[in-house]
C-alpha cells in the first residue's frame, strides 16, 4: 500500500477516484482547498471519489470534466507522471504552464486490448495558460 491518496491513485489502487491538480493562479484561494489535497510546488493535487471529484473539479474550474476531457483528447501532449502539470504541445515557457490537470484510472481490460490489456491505464487531461487543452494516457508503472 502507498503513503498518499495520490500515490495510490497513480499505482492503480484507486480506480473509483479521480485526481486533479490546480495551479495556485487557477483558483481564487488555494488555501481553502488544503484540507482536501496535497500541496505541491505551485498548486495542489486532490484525489477524491469519482462523483465528488468531478463535481469539485467543475466547481473549481467552471468546466464539466467529461466535456473538458473530450476536448483535450484530440490534442496529445505530455502530462507529468505526478500530475503536477504538463508540457503544452503549443510551446514552452511561462505562457505554457498547466493551469489544471484532471485524471482518472481505468482498470486493465484484456477484452478491449491494446494499452488496456497491458495493465491499469491513467487518462490525464490538462489545460494550459495559453488556452490549449491536451491529453496523455499511460499504463500504470510505465512512467
Amino acid at each position: 500500500m502507498t503513503d498518499s491518496k495520490r500515490d495510490a491513485f497513480l499505482a492503480g489502487e484507486r480506480p473509483e477516484d479521480v485526481a486533479f491538480y490546480l495551479a495556485e493562479d487557477a483558483v481564487d484561494d488555494l488555501g481553502k482547498l488544503e484540507d482536501y489535497g496535497q500541496r505541491v510546488g505551485d498548486g495542489i493535487v486532490i484525489v477524491v471519489n469519482g462523483d465528488d471529484g468531478r463535481s469539485a473539479f467543475q466547481a473549481a474550474t467552471g468546466l464539466d470534466p467529461m466535456a473538458f476531457a473530450k476536448e483535450a483528447m484530440g490534442n496529445e501532449g505530455t502530462i507529468h507522471a505526478d500530475l503536477e502539470g504538463g508540457d503544452c504541445p503549443a510551446g514552452d515557457g511561462p505562457d505554457h504552464a498547466a493551469r489544471f490537470v484532471f485524471a482518472f484510472a481505468e482498470e486493465r481490460n484484456d477484452e478491449v486490448g491494446g494499452i488496456y490489456a497491458e495493465g491499469d491505464v491513467i487518462h490525464a487531461y490538462a489545460q494550459c495558460d495559453c488556452g490549449d487543452a491536451y491529453s496523455q494516457k499511460w499504463v500504470v508503472g510505465e512512467r
